[in-house]
């Protein structure tokens, strides 16, 4: 074999992946995609939970949950089949908000909540399309159901996979007491909310996150 034939295989051998720099550059790119399109997500989570860089001194109104519950432990699906997890992570693109109303009988305190998501989230303005509504309600009384089209077209009904009952999480009883739930687009499930809280309150929270959120 010629020296020529030996470099020009050399060549190629060298040619057939990516040199150590471009890998290098390539991870450095992939980072900075990541940061720039979740960065401002995770400083928001964390802003909101230790008050950290907050001149407002924010509290928040609704009850925390601690720790977090991801949302993949809820085991709720859509009506089609598709686990509501599914919706969330950082590799989705722009994955919303997410308001839940869990309630086993849904009587007048369910109906006050499912009444509350739908006018916060009206409220939210601009924003609104950034939070979704959803609930899951063990029997609805013919009357709701019979409005639930006009008054509540927008708010998807989720129910407990299959072969599953809903596991929701420490302190968490909607057959009890109905709650809301927010998740937040990484998946979590943070906060929640009864009817000793009043739109005012769950609104200044969503906006307050929503706002933290768009950091940079």
């Amino acid at each position: 074999m010629t020296t020529t034939m030996a470099n020009q295989m050399h060549e190629e051998e060298q040619n057939e992946g990516p040199t150590p720099e471009q890998a290098r550059r390539g991870r450095r790119t992939a980072f900075l995609l990541f940061a720039l399109g979740f960065g401002p997500m995770i400083v928001a989570t964390i802003m909101f939970y230790t008050g950290w860089l907050n001149p407002a001194g924010h509290t928040n109104n609704g009850a925390l949950l601690q720790p977090v519950a991801s949302v993949s432990t809820l085991n709720l699906e859509t009506t089609s089949g598709t686990p509501l997890a599914e919706r969330f992570g950082p590799d989705k693109t722009d994955p919303d908000w997410l308001m839940i109303v869990a309630a086993g009988q849904c009587g007048s305190q369910c109906e006050e909540l499912l009444y509350l998501a739908r006018q916060v989230n009206i409220a939210l303005g601009k924003n609104a399309n950034r939070v979704s509504r959803a609930a899951v309600l063990g029997s609805v009384p013919s009357d709701l159901q019979a409005r639930w089209s006009s008054e509540y077209s927008s708010m998807e009904r989720l129910v407990p996979a299959e072969g599953a009952q809903p596991n929701w999480p420490s302190g968490i009883n909607p057959e009890a007491e109905p709650r809301i739930l927010l998740v937040d687009p990484f998946g979590n499930v943070m906060m929640h909310y009864g009817s000793e809280h009043t739109g005012k309150e769950m609104l200044e929270d969503l906006k307050h996150l929503l706002k933290l959120s768009q950091i940079g």
